[in-house]
């Protein structure tokens, strides 16, 4: 009998799969287990156990896939009727996660020739992230600013928004308002993580990216055969947000569908006065996608929908004070996209995107009677607008990356089409193409270095464009070290809205300039890296410089009083520096901190630049993780200190008026626990502790579309918040 038991052990034992974790030994449960017969191609799923077992059930020599948040992707091979232990190695930091923004294929982030940041899922829930304003907020070298109407906009590298591409899946956003993306327009319900490039990416990605790229990648089912989640969020100053999707594999298809609603009441420093200065809002948006994929073969489409309704509240009128004046905001923006690649060897791949995307922005305005709570839309056809921006994106592009091959390199075509149309643009209707040719090449045969060339040809409807450049450097002297060197030419060319839109509502009054010149520039950025690792410990340091030069930068200007427009300022530089330090004892203790520093001269010749001021603005950021291991609590913090910030307004007799945002500090507390085999996982903290509202502005005034406001917002206070997340994953 006993004989008998010992050979059932043994027969059980020769036909698992055993996961570790390679740094404490520990087994891996709920880790995604893949086998692929290489006879049969058949597949099969699996989920490891509390003890990280898979049963071993091939018939033939099979490949194996296992994959689990946190580690790295190991793949193996198996035979029938062995016991096998795999050991998965933690991802630390996040040097290890795939990127694909600006890659020629999907690269590891530490090894892409560029600097690649990236946010990951597992920071995105610790911060219990929203959108791109709670997200990007507490990240060195950036400035969120606030707007109560406009919304979020961000500068990065001392360049505003105007010269940040935003895309969704390489997509480029559009429904730029005052030039900025509105960045708690850009939600996060189905995002699977957000890749940030700082530095001029404008051979790869064209105009509006002198700054950088900021690509929010949104999650794909990779193998399950069914997949569904929902989420609950709750806030104490009146945030009420509920989203959920489903995905069904079957067989080579995949269907997925997503949805959201966003709620958020308004906030006012005085519960008495009507005008808030936080606007309300709605949303509501909507995805989908259809994938079906082979060996060599991947075809997509996608569309996305959003609907956002903002209301701004008006004063209530003299002499009864029973009505007001209320302008209803409405938002709609849609995106249709069909991707498809091919790749004919493992080393070449065929890319096609095609999308047309559609914004609109509807203003509305209503006289309510705030006794009977009646409104009847005003008369007065001013009131009244609607603007609509279209484009049409094709991007079609060759990778070839043979790891023989003397060069490698990526060629391709961009093309876009942007049209405008509105009763408040000049003529009713533009449009502005722009056409690109772009080439890269990759020489990284040496065994320390990496040189990558590149240069984009461009044909702008509107605009004479230059050859647009650039020269990557990547240099490993010796395995822990990694330096990064980047020169690129840039050119933007002004948009619809700065060129032809004429914007004026309760708190705004901004002209668009038909005779803007577009901007051209020079841009280098240098980043030093050192890491460190031992068996249960991470250490990263790294060290950056920039410097951007600027000629024709686009800026507001006062023409009148009330009046503002756009013109070109001649010369803008802007440079510094920064420095990050990591370090993780894993698998309880993260900590990370950073300081940049960002210097700013503006004048309007280049004789007037030798002899303008240099205006410096530092920010320190400190986070800490802390996870208890046995109970799957993690406990996180992320503080940022924004020191004092340079307000430039050019006057319209050139020269310029500089004043300055105060320094302030922000405080993010969360706790988050995983539970019921990491099906549920609760989050709870508060956001903004030090209860920062507004900061004083001194001198300048108070831009360009605030009037003569003394303050700027930063965040509506201290508050709380809850969210809850569930997620169900069938993989048989």
């Amino acid at each position: 009998m006993a004989f008998l038991l010992s050979g059932l052990i043994t027969t059980a034992q020769q036909d698992a799969i055993f996961v570790i974790d390679l740094k404490t030994k520990e087994p891996v449960a709920f880790a995604h287990v893949c086998f692929e017969g290489l006879k049969s191609g058949g597949l099969k799923h699996y989920v490891t156990d509390i003890k990280g077992m898979v049963p071993n059930e091939c018939k033939d020599i099979s490949k194996l896939a296992i994959s689990y948040v946190g580690y790295e992707t190991l793949l193996d091979t198996v035979y029938p009727g062995k016991s096998k232990t795999v050991y998965l190695k933690p991802a630390i930091l996040n040097m290890s996660e795939v990127v694909v923004t600006a890659q020629f294929t999907p690269e590891r982030a530490d090894r892409s020739i560029y600097r690649v940041n990236v946010i990951n899922s597992k920071l995105i829930e610790q911060r219990a992230a929203t959108n791109l304003t709670d997200l990007l907020s507490s990240e060195s070298n950036m400035r969120i600013s606030q707007g109560g109407v406009l919304g979020s906009s961000i500068s990065m590298q001392g360049l505003s928004g105007e010269n940040v591409k935003f895309l969704v899946d390489g997509i480029p956003v559009i429904g730029r308002m005052n030039g900025n993306i509105d960045l708690n327009q850009m939600n996060l319900f189905n995002v699977d993580h957000v890749e940030v490039i700082e530095g001029p990416m404008s051979v790869v990605y064209g105009s509006n990216a002198i700054a950088g790229v900021i690509n929010i990648i949104t999650k794909e089912n990779k193998a399950a055969a069914f997949t569904s989640y929902a989420n609950t969020y709750l806030e104490s100053i009146g945030v009420y947000n509920f989203d959920g999707g489903v995905s069904k594999r079957i067989r080579r298809s995949l269907f997925s569908i997503d949805a959201s609603r966003n709620f958020q009441s308004g906030y006012n420093d005085d519960p008495s006065e009507r005008v808030m200065r936080w606007k309300p809002r709605r949303q509501y948006t909507a995805d989908a996608y259809y994938l079906y994929s082979t060996e060599k073969l991947r075809l997509k489409f996608t569309g996305n929908y959003f609907n956002e309704l903002l209301l701004d509240k008006g004063a209530k009128l003299a002499p009864y004070y029973e009505s007001a004046f209320d302008n209803f905001f409405t938002t709609v923006r849609g995106t249709a996209k069909v991707e498809s690649s091919y790749s004919p060897r493992k080393d070449q791949q065929w890319s096609l995107v095609a999308a047309y995307s559609d914004y609109q922005r509807v203003k509305n305005r209503y006289l309510k009677d705030l006794t009977t709570l009646e409104k009847i839309l005003t008369p007065n056809a001013d009131d009244q607008d609607t603007t609509v921006i279209t484009n049409s994106v094709v991007r079609a592009w060759f990778n070839n990356n043979a790891k023989y091959a003397l060069f490698n390199y990526q060629a391709g075509l961009d093309l876009n089409l942007e049209t405008g149309k509105g009763k408040r643009i000049e003529n009713l209707e533009q449009q502005i193409g722009d056409y690109a040719a772009f080439i890269s090449l990759k020489y990284d045969k040496l065994k320390t270095l990496s040189v990558q060339p590149g240069a984009r040809y461009i044909y702008n409807t509107k605009y004479k464009a230059p050859l647009v450049y650039s020269l990557n450097l990547k240099w490993n002297p010796f395995a822990e070290w990694t330096a990064r060197l980047t020169y690129a030419r840039g050119f933007r060319a002004p948009s619809l809205k700065e060129l032809y839109l004429y914007f004026v509502d309760i708190n705004h009054n901004v002209r668009g300039n038909v005779d803007l010149k577009a901007e051209y520039s020079h841009n280098v950025n240098f980043n030093l890296s050192f890491n460190k690792e031992t068996p249960k410990s991470y250490f990263n340091a790294e060290a950056g410089l920039f410097y951007n030069n600027v000629n024709n930068n686009i800026s507001l200007a006062p023409i009148s009083k009330d009046l503002y427009t756009y013109i070109n300022i001649g010369k803008y530089v802007s440079g510094g520096g920064m420095l990050n330090l990591s370090f993780s004892l894993y698998p309880q203790l993260t900590l990370k901190t950073g300081m940049s520093i960002t210097g700013q001269s503006f004048a309007f010749d280049k004789e007037s630049l030798a002899l303008a001021s240099r205006f410096w603005n530092k920010d320190i950021t400190a986070s800490c993780n802390y996870r208890f291991v046995k109970q799957n609590i993690t406990i996180s913090a992320f503080y940022k200190f924004s020191g004092d910030a340079p307000q430039v307004v050019p006057n319209d007799d050139k020269t310029i008026s500089v004043g300055w945002v105060k320094s302030y500090n922000t405080l993010d507390v969360s706790v988050m626990r995983s539970m019921f085999q990491n099906h549920l996982t609760i989050t709870a903290g508060g956001k903004n502790l030090f209860n920062v509202k507004t900061i004083p502005a001194v001198g300048a005034g108070g831009g360009a579309h605030s009037g003569s406001s003394d303050s700027i917002n930063v965040a509506w206070g201290r508050t709380y918040f809850v969210k809850l997340s569930y997620n169900f994953n069938k993989y048989k």
